[in-house]
């Protein structure tokens, strides 16, 4: 499209645009439902590897100490701890602390857990301890066990009873979670694709109810780019109005429902930064352009050739 024959093909554009609303109307409805369909499924799969982000990061290391490790062992080997690649922190949690925290979990049974205590604590100290990326679990846990230091000072002289994590429960978590990206990314692939094909179609129809048009132009010697450029320009015209239209229902929908979401499921973290939701707005406008041109270029060529 020549830069001479912008203002000419926006004004035909904006012209057929209410000429033809109803067609138009039904182009602006499916791209706005398709991009709103992707852009939702992208921003759930975001929520969702939010939530899963948040059960991951409770994936903890539990190494329980002997009640006769000297307690200089212990600090030396806590301060070690924290310079492993992938920890986190490392929280100490001496007897009366291991004590106290399970009797608060056995809620209105306390006393009677106290009671059959009879003053004895059998509970021993420990770490907690906290990774950068929880699916490495296994590998710092295998590194606690064969670590000399921590040997010394290990619950019983047993490293493998006193390194625990949920061994099987881990695994399995991982395994589903991984499972859900991918599929997440699949299904965001083929909305995509199948939104292309429902937008061009649409396209395609509307460039077909005027094909005399087309003819007629072509008869008195308008060359490709001139018949082209209004629309291409139409194309884009509903593909922007579609785009903004599925953002700011999704913008109506994240303000209304997100907090409700995190009010009511409180332990998981729905949360996303606004820069996450502005890339997203940002890529539904650009997609939606994308098709928009390509679609009216591609539904064009059949009324262009020679």
């Amino acid at each position: 499209m020549a830069p001479t024959n912008v203002g000419y093909s926006f004004k035909e554009a904006i012209s057929h645009f209410f000429r033809n609303w109803t067609t138009s109307l039904g182009a602006v409805i499916t791209i706005f439902l398709s991009l709103f369909i992707i852009g939702l499924f992208i921003m759930g799969s975001a929520m969702l590897n939010s939530v899963i982000g948040t059960v991951e990061d409770q994936v903890v290391i539990n190494a329980f100490i002997s009640d006769d490790a000297d307690q200089a062992d212990v600090q030396a080997f806590e301060a070690e701890l924290k310079t492993w690649n992938n920890v986190k922190s490392v929280t100490y949690k001496d007897k009366d602390d291991a004590l106290a925290e399970y009797t608060s979990k056995m809620s209105g049974n306390a006393d009677a857990t106290m009671s059959a205590l009879d003053g004895q604590n059998p509970l021993p100290a420990s770490f907690a301890i906290e990774m950068d990326d929880p699916s490495k679990v296994e590998s710092t846990a295998e590194k606690l066990k064969k670590d000399a230091d921590f040997q010394k000072i290990a619950d019983d002289g047993d490293v493998n009873a006193s390194v625990l994590y949920g061994q099987e429960e881990v695994s399995r978590l991982f395994q589903v979670t991984n499972y859900i990206r991918i599929a997440a990314v699949v299904l965001v692939g083929l909305l995509t694709f199948i939104a292309f094909i429902f937008i061009n179609n649409t396209i395609r129809l509307s460039i077909t109810a005027r094909r005399r048009e087309i003819a007629i132009m072509r008869l008195v010697g308008a060359s490709n780019g001139f018949i082209r450029g209004p629309f291409i320009t139409e194309g884009v015209l509903q593909a922007i109005l579609g785009s903004l239209l599925s953002i700011g229902v999704l913008e109506l929908l994240r303000n209304l429902m997100i907090p409700r979401l995190q009010e009511s499921i409180g332990w998981m973290s729905f949360a996303l930064p606004m820069q996450y939701y502005l890339v997203t707005y940002a890529a539904l406008i650009l997609v939606g352009v994308i098709i928009g041109l390509f679609g009216s270029a591609i539904a064009m060529r059949r009324y262009l050739r020679v």
